[in-house]
């Protein structure tokens, strides 16, 4: 997915920073970025709300990357 990779880029990050944060390997975000695996719907919740943007905006389904009002969520 290209948006991860550009969002990552957008922070000046490594994918093994973004791994870290979402408790991953960097080998699995790699394949996360490609399209090669899908994402699990927790990885997105934490991918939207550390890139402070929506899971259409991740997945492609908007071009806005402005998030929706979102609930507290805890981690």
């Amino acid at each position: 997915m290209n948006r991860l990779k550009d969002l990552r880029e957008d922070k000046d990050m490594y994918q093994s920073d973004i791994a870290k944060i979402i408790n991953i390997s960097q080998t699995n975000y790699s394949k996360y970025e490609l399209g090669k695996i899908n994402i699990p719907i927790d990885a997105l919740i934490k991918l939207a709300i550390f890139y402070n943007t929506s899971i259409d905006y991740i997945l492609g389904l908007t071009n806005l990357k402005k998030p929706y009002p979102r609930n507290k969520i805890n981690f």
